[in-house]
């Protein structure tokens, strides 16, 4: 069984900063990639960011947080970051982690709640 677990989400003021971390776990599990997506109140689902583990470019971005956030990963397992810089109180939501399966199949997390004031 897979279980993805998200952290750091937290209430910070408009201009401050977050780092967010996801970790997948399971016995054989061994992810392809990991992702950021978000979800605001009365909003859909919107994606965020995603580092791939191989592959050239092999991060993404939402135009909505270029330049402000960073999506990182830790080489040793299925541990991804999301470094978010100047936070906006647009940035204000749920944010979930996915990690990718080779199969094809994508796991998600809870969800970390991410409230910025202005």
């Amino acid at each position: 069984q897979v279980k993805v677990e998200e952290s750091g989400g937290e209430l910070v003021q408009a201009g401050g900063s977050l780092r967010l971390s996801c970790t997948a776990s399971g016995r054989t599990f061994s992810a392809y990639a990991m992702g950021w997506y978000r979800q605001a109140p009365g909003k859909e689902r919107e994606f965020v960011a995603q580092i791939r583990w191989s592959g050239s470019p092999n991060i993404d971005y939402a135009d909505s947080v270029k330049g402000r956030f960073t999506i990182s990963r830790d080489i040793r397992g299925n541990t991804a970051y999301l470094q978010m810089n100047n936070l906006k109180p647009e940035d204000t939501a749920v944010y979930y982690c996915s990690a990718h399966h080779h199969s094809g199949f994508i796991y998600w997390g809870q969800g970390t709640q991410v409230t910025v004031s202005s």
